[in-house]
């Protein structure tokens, strides 16, 4: 057999590379769930949402931004799939703080989400705004969906 002799630790060490720093993930505390199945869970989460970013510090601005993402995603949640959830959390990362408000859903899902997030885009005779308003006004957006297993969408807003 012709096997390459082992090698000591320390000049196992001497031929890596150093690891390189992995940017840390924001970690979510402190959740809450609320059920939406009707028209007054829009305000519910508003409420709760504000409260929340309130809580975090936020401006007054992002106060008022915050709960019109929030109304956004839930009326989503109301005309396209009827009932879902809004989980709002607590971001933290590197010593900042920031919200977390996802949408869940297992409504039709979204056929095409590219097109979707296309401003004038709309399925519902709206202005086609919703979505792409709240990716660019979030600091961090994700949407996960799939026809006929229901749509994701993540968005995240840090505290200045």
């Amino acid at each position: 057999m012709n096997r390459r002799p082992a090698r000591s630790t320390a000049a196992a060490r001497a031929h890596s590379r150093p690891p390189r720093p992995r940017p840390r993930r924001a970690t979510v505390s402190d959740e809450m769930h609320i059920p939406i199945a009707g028209s007054q869970d829009i305000v519910t989460a508003r409420q709760y949402g504000r409260a929340l970013a309130l809580e975090l510090g936020f401006s007054n601005s992002n106060l008022t931004l915050i709960a019109t993402i929030i109304s956004e995603l839930t009326r989503n949640i109301l005309n396209y799939a009827h009932h879902g959830t809004i989980v709002l959390g607590v971001l933290e990362r590197d010593g900042r703080r920031g919200i977390a408000v996802e949408a869940r859903d297992r409504g039709p899902g979204i056929p095409d989400v590219a097109r979707a997030l296309e401003i004038g885009y709309s399925t519902s005779g709206s202005l086609g705004l919703g979505l792409p308003g709240v990716r660019r006004l979030m600091d961090e957006f994700e949407i996960v969906s799939r026809a006929g297993h229901g749509t994701t969408v993540r968005a995240r807003k840090w505290a200045s």
